[in-house]
């Protein structure tokens, strides 16, 4: 499970039957002072997220244990939206 920011989305028209209609969006890690660390991964969105959210991921096979992915020809996968983040009792990350 890892901390992630949604940075972008993506646009397929065709694709596998088993992800048609599912939102993909393009994530990238963040620490959790919510500075942006990791490559760009594409996942699939379970939760209705959008840009600049903050978000949880799972990935490989993990990323097809949702209900949702189950099955699915994915790698990552968006399971939570972040609302706010506390690291030793200082809020590093609140949700506005």
């Amino acid at each position: 499970m890892l901390i992630a920011r949604v940075v972008g989305d993506v646009v397929s028209t065709i694709k596998d039957d088993k992800i048609v209609g599912r939102k993909l969006l393009i994530v990238r890690e963040v620490t959790t002072e919510n500075e942006i660390v990791g490559k760009p991964i594409v996942a699939i969105d379970t939760v209705d997220a959008g840009i600049d959210d903050v978000v949880l991921i799972a990935q490989g096979s993990s990323a097809r244990q949702t209900s949702s992915t189950k099955d699915t020809p994915t790698d990552a996968v968006i399971f939570a939206i972040v609302d706010s983040l506390e690291i030793g009792r200082k809020v590093t990350f609140r949700k506005s």
